[in-house]
């Protein structure tokens, strides 16, 4: 099993090109259940969970590769059962259900599994198609499903679930008459989707908002798609500018989707110059980072992609500050292995009280999940000694050639083999 191992201490200076948003890009890609002609897609990361997405296409059907940032899809005879040895690595395989209903009429889904950050339950997907007229039985662990033709509804979520919405929008296209959808996720990845599904023929209105309309079409025309940037990605490597005190450009960074995030990094005292060509610079307007009080909400709100990075920058930072976690309630399993490292930080339920410490010391951690991987990672630029972070396969997950990037920018950072 691979591991990083970090000598902190160097401000990370230089320029890094932020990749493809694998959020986008995952929901994106099960798109290609609802189409009968090749697909071509561009800007999308070279992840295990983009690998994990293919290998799942092609078991129901689809045959896909990838070349560099491109993603060709050949469509074939679909096979509507996701099986467990696959779901249970991605959450996100609960995208082909909604896809899968609308084009074939049945489907066989393992319950999915993934990072254990939160219950994610499916059971907003569900209902939703069952307004639309799916009947679905769980069975032996796997969500089986059924329908004649879907049928346009008026659906309210509880929560505005990101999946779900997604799996909604897919849904919707094909169902028969119109589909309201209110209090739906309005993250920059799901107006993608929408916007690569209108730019093939589907009739949506309002992705971004609150309310999506979708009046079902019999079929879509694919067209070549470029996915948007990723924003989670973008907010990291802006945390590693800052907890380093480094001067770092981004290129290919996606601003306009990050205003909740990057003002809250202005508050703590870093400067961040918007260039001409798309490019940002990111670095300190102050010696020393100040503390301030954050809580995670659906977007626009602070996104909790980003809540355990800032929490690294955070325990640094001079003064206390309040963290408040509101969409996953298992999301501060990074807390212990920072606190291993000197941060001082105490959880009381839903919040973290995080206070300022003079320094962390390199020790050997854990990354319990994606972005929590991440913010060990940045611990470990800035910490004293050595780090050794463990389970870095769930951040090849979601940073493209995470290292590599890092060693670009100045980091003392390197991929070994445990046994090494």
């Amino acid at each position: 099993m691979d591991v990083f191992v970090i000598e902190g201490g160097v401000p990370l200076k230089g320029n890094v090109r932020i990749s493809g948003a694998k959020n986008a890009a995952l929901p994106i890609l099960f798109s290609s259940i609802l189409f009968d002609e090749p697909l071509e897609f561009h800007n999308i990361p070279v992840l295990r969970d983009i690998n994990t997405t293919l290998k799942l296409l092609s078991v129901l059907g689809l045959k896909g590769e990838q070349n560099g940032d491109v993603v060709k899809i050949v469509p074939g005879t679909l096979n509507p059962e996701a099986p467990y040895d696959l779901v249970k690595t991605m959450r996100a395989s609960i995208l082909c259900l909604g896809p899968l209903m609308a084009r074939h009429g049945s489907a066989s889904v393992a319950m999915p599994g993934g990072c254990a950050i939160g219950a994610r339950p499916v059971d907003l997907h569900l209902s939703a198609l069952e307004q639309m007229g799916a009947r679905f039985v769980l069975e032996e662990g796997y969500i089986r499903g059924r329908c004649d033709r879907l049928r346009g509804a008026h659906i309210r979520l509880d929560f505005p679930t990101v999946t779900g919405t997604e799996n909604i929008l897919m849904a919707a296209c094909f169902a028969e008459g119109v589909t309201v959808l209110e209090n739906v996720a309005r993250e920059p990845e799901v107006t993608d989707l929408a916007n690569f599904l209108i730019a093939c023929g589907a009739k949506i209105s309002g992705a971004g908002s609150q309310v999506i309309t979708v009046e079902g079409v019999d079929s879509l025309k694919p067209v070549p798609y470029s996915i948007i940037s990723d924003r989670i990605e973008a907010g990291t490597y802006m945390v590693a500018a800052a907890i380093t005190d480094g001067d770092m450009v981004l290129e290919n960074c996606p601003l306009n989707a990050m205003d909740a995030l990057t003002g809250k990094l202005s508050d703590a005292g870093v400067s961040i110059e918007a260039g001409e060509d798309g490019s940002v610079r990111v670095r300190r307007s102050m010696p020393l980072l100040s503390a301030v009080d954050v809580t995670t909400r659906p977007y626009p709100g602070f996104p909790t992609d980003m809540q355990a990075q800032f929490m690294s920058m955070m325990a640094l930072s001079r003064g206390s500050g309040i963290i408040e976690e509101t969409i996953f309630e298992n999301r501060f399993m990074h807390v212990p292995e920072l606190i291993r490292m000197g941060a001082d930080i105490k959880i009381s339920g839903s919040a973290a009280v995080v206070r300022g410490v003079n320094s962390l010391h390199g020790a050997p951690v854990m990354g319990s999940d994606l972005r929590a991987g991440a913010a060990l990672v940045l611990a470990g630029l800035v910490a004293e000694g050595h780090t050794k972070v463990q389970r870095v396969y769930h951040l090849d997950r979601g940073y493209e050639k995470m290292e590599v990037k890092l060693q670009a920018l100045g980091a003392r950072i390197s991929r070994v083999h445990e046994d090494d």
